[in-house]
């Protein structure tokens, strides 16, 4: 009986850790046989290897997962840097690194290759030290820069709101794709979905669907900035049901189809959309707002609180 305690408990032990290695940023690569153990156990905890055999590869990781960097060996890119350099173009926003880990004849035109290619980032690792900066610039490279320029302008415009209306803005902007609507958003901020509504509604504030709604445009206009994205890559992304299900969210929302969103705006455009339409006209009611914990008072209507800014039509 114990032993079978053990082996179950063995199990469930795997399945925790293999669940806990899925959360971890994916990273796809391009590195020599000998490379690829060595960068699993330098990341062993922070992210997840995608080891692939050609710069082909990788362009398929990169439209059909969430991949966070693309890195590089110095050794195998030499030989397709033309096509690296293609990746680079397409895919501006997916941050590269090239990995050194051997020095022969031909190393040096190949990193100058892979610096004419467009990658900006090299990392020596002959030296036990450059392992842990190669860990050190995934991690850092794989956090989303974008997002945190949208939260540090977000802290500033809200700056003086209650906690947990912070909470919300911080939630609509970093949580999972797959919360698309206001009853995984709630469920997500630990309210009901009817509470969370009803809140917006007596501060006088748009509809909290409204606000994940244009957030999720924000993170759609972002990823067409990288050219090698068509439509149904970005619906994906973000997990719409369809192509066609992501292009009525944008008709519906901005009146134009989703074509003409792609070249009309890039991720800080729709983010000042966003500021412009949702925050920047509702800075006093969202300072009193507390849409996961009711204040006291919080009954009376809108009208009837003096820092109350009118409804929106």
């Amino acid at each position: 009986m114990a032993h079978d305690g053990k082996a179950h408990d063995g199990k469930a032990h795997d399945d925790k850790a293999h669940e806990s290695a899925h959360d971890l940023p994916p990273i796809t690569t391009l590195l020599t046989p000998s490379e690829r153990p060595r960068v699993d156990a330098a990341g062993e905890g922070c992210y997840r290897t995608l080891h692939r055999d050609s710069v082909d590869d990788l362009i398929r990781d990169l439209k059909s997962r969430q991949v966070q960097a693309v890195l590089v060996s110095v050794a195998c890119a030499g030989p397709q840097a033309t096509r690296v350099a293609s990746l680079v173009r397409e895919f501006p926003r997916v941050p590269a690194v090239a990995l050194l880990s051997e020095l022969e004849v031909k190393t040096p035109h190949a990193v100058l290759a892979l610096g004419q290619s467009g990658i900006r980032r090299l990392v020596d690792v002959r030296q036990a030290a450059g392992w842990r900066e190669l860990r050190g610039a995934l991690m850092a490279d794989s956090g989303n820069s974008g997002q945190r320029t949208i939260l540090g302008q977000l802290a500033v415009d809200l700056a003086g709101v209650h906690d947990d209306c912070w909470q919300f803005f911080e939630t609509v902007f970093t949580c999972s794709p797959r919360i698309g609507n206001v009853r995984l958003l709630a469920r997500q901020l630990g309210v009901l979905p009817s509470t969370l509504m009803s809140r917006f509604f007596r501060a006088g504030l748009p509809a909290p669907k409204r606000y994940l709604a244009m957030a999720r445009l924000v993170r759609a206009a972002r990823l067409f900035e990288n050219a090698g994205f068509s439509v149904a890559n970005v619906a994906n992304h973000l997990d719409y049901s369809s192509p066609q299900s992501f292009g009525r969210h944008v008709r519906t929302l901005l009146h134009m189809t989703a074509g003409d969103f792609r070249h009309r705006y890039d991720g800080a455009g729709m983010f000042e959309r966003f500021r412009d339409e949702l925050v920047l006209p509702y800075r006093v009611a969202l300072r009193t707002l507390r849409p996961l914990t009711a204040p006291p008072g919080w009954a009376a209507p809108p009208r009837d609180r003096p820092d109350a800014e009118p409804t929106s039509s």
